[in-house]
């Protein structure tokens, strides 16, 4: 079920800085193409996920996408994302690319810290 409002910003984690300049189409990750979709996050989803599926990573790279740039029915709020989400996870069936990119962001995190202590209330995911 889709957040009411939407978000005007959805996020992509990478494990590794991304291709300077950001092409179009934007390299689909190994799980995007098993999986059949994008996998993003909303800002709030963004310490949860980032804790649950990068907990080994030092340093993620995020990509900050306009979700307007997408077409309504290519974008579905599925269920099944990150355990203490209300909201499902949003899904991008299709691709995205440089056009889509508003900015993306290193993030790293310290000895001994975690991604909710580097990621809760970060002022640049809106």
């Amino acid at each position: 079920m889709a957040p009411s409002p939407l978000p005007r910003y959805v996020y992509k984690i990478l494990p590794e800085a991304p291709p300077d300049p950001i092409p179009t189409p934007f390299p689909l990750s190994d799980l995007d193409q098993k999986d059949g979709f994008v996998h993003l996050s909303s800002s709030w989803q963004i310490p949860i996920t980032a804790s649950l599926y990068f907990a080994s990573h030092q340093t993620i790279y995020l990509l900050k996408l306009r979700l307007a740039n997408f077409d309504p029915a290519s974008v579905r709020w599925d269920e099944g994302g990150p355990e203490s989400t209300p909201n499902g996870c949003p899904h991008l069936y299709g691709n995205f690319g440089r056009e889509d990119v508003v900015e993306a962001r290193e993030f790293r995190r310290g000895e001994g810290q975690g991604w909710k202590e580097v990621l809760e209330g970060e002022a640049w995911l809106e």
